[in-house]
């Protein structure tokens, strides 16, 4: 059974010497809003992470397989679709692309979780996904740095040749020559800030269920731990998932499951309650620790519960902050 509640959720990465999304049509440059000078994490890049999780961790689990690939073509999965829901692969009858998408959501869980269009080719139609995720946003401005690096070894020598061949012209250049030298983008430090949601209306439509949600929030707080690279230096997830669960607040029951889909509160007013800042001493932050981090429980509206994950395979915490939490306080 798809979710029955509505959810809103978000969390905070902490970003040490490394460059958490550059931005090709800038030489790699970290993401940044030129005009208030706060970086940014793009959508897709959080979602990459995740399907990257997802087809780690549940390789060998029937219906967990990811359609958005590295390098493969998406046509071939939508084939895939229409063929196992016993149409041809290029069928172009409204049943055939309607029972395509419906096999698509079946077999991918990023299809169920994020949608897809699948309008290409054997066309198998389009899924709008229950779970968004925001932009990330820092907090504070960051510095973009940009710094030189010796190569000492390069890829030359003459084309199609052999081993002999290449040692042979290696003998022959100056050691100056064949040492090269790079650039590396990075920032010393920025704490950003992940928004997400998740639609229960959207999800009766794609089937995405209890187990979808486990698994996306598993995802989100270990996804860096498996994502380490020599540009990304230390991404993590310093915080817990604070989550905002819609549950209701009428006597009668069918109401209430109404409301629990519906939402019983604005987005908007339920991140208010999360308050992250800079500590008045601290000049220039190099950890999320410079920052004080603060959830109003008190206010938080009737018909919604909030919780906090910490651990990727534990349960949330409803209503009161995990004791093994230090960094969030009650305000």
């Amino acid at each position: 059974m798809a979710i029955q509640n509505r959810y809103e959720f978000l969390y905070y990465v902490s970003c040490t010497n490394a460059n958490p999304n550059g931005d090709p049509d800038m030489g790699n440059t970290p993401r940044i809003d030129p005009e208030t000078r706060l970086g940014y994490i793009t959508d897709v890049a959080t979602k990459r992470r995740i399907r990257n999780y997802i087809d780690m961790a549940y390789a060998d689990q029937d219906g967990m397989n990811i359609i958005i690939q590295q390098a493969t073509n998406i046509n071939r999965h939508i084939a895939r679709a229409k063929r196992e829901a016993g149409f041809e692969d290029c069928a172009k009858g409204k049943d055939a692309v309607y029972a395509g998408r419906r096999k698509a959501c079946e077999l991918f869980y990023d299809v169920r979780a994020f949608g897809a269009v699948m309008s290409t080719g054997p066309n198998a139609g389009q899924v709008r996904g229950p779970v968004q995720i925001t932009f990330g946003k820092s907090l504070d401005p960051i510095l973009p740095l940009d710094i030189s690096i010796t190569r000492m070894a390069i890829a030359g020598g003459p084309d199609n040749a052999t081993l002999e061949q290449y040692a042979e012209w290696e003998q022959g250049q100056s050691e100056d020559s064949l040492r090269t030298m790079g650039r590396k983008q990075f920032i010393p430090f920025g704490l950003y800030e992940v928004r997400g949601f998740i639609s229960a209306n959207l999800a009766a439509e794609t089937g995405f269920d209890e187990a979808d949600r486990k698994a996306l929030f598993e995802a989100i707080l270990n996804m860096y731990e498996h994502d380490r690279s020599a540009s990304k230096g230390e991404m993590s997830v310093v915080s817990p998932l604070i989550i905002f669960q819609h549950v209701g607040t009428d006597s009668d029951e069918g109401q209430r499951v109404r409301q629990a889909k519906l939402g019983c509160a604005p987005a908007h007013k339920l991140f208010d309650l999360v308050r992250v800042s800079k500590k008045p001493e601290v000049e220039t932050p190099r950890s999320y620790r410079d920052y004080d981090a603060v959830v109003s429980l008190d206010r938080v509206p009737k018909g919604v519960r909030i919780g906090f994950q910490s651990d990727p395979f534990g349960e949330i915490v409803w209503d009161a902050l995990p004791e093994s939490e230090d960094w969030l306080r009650n305000g």
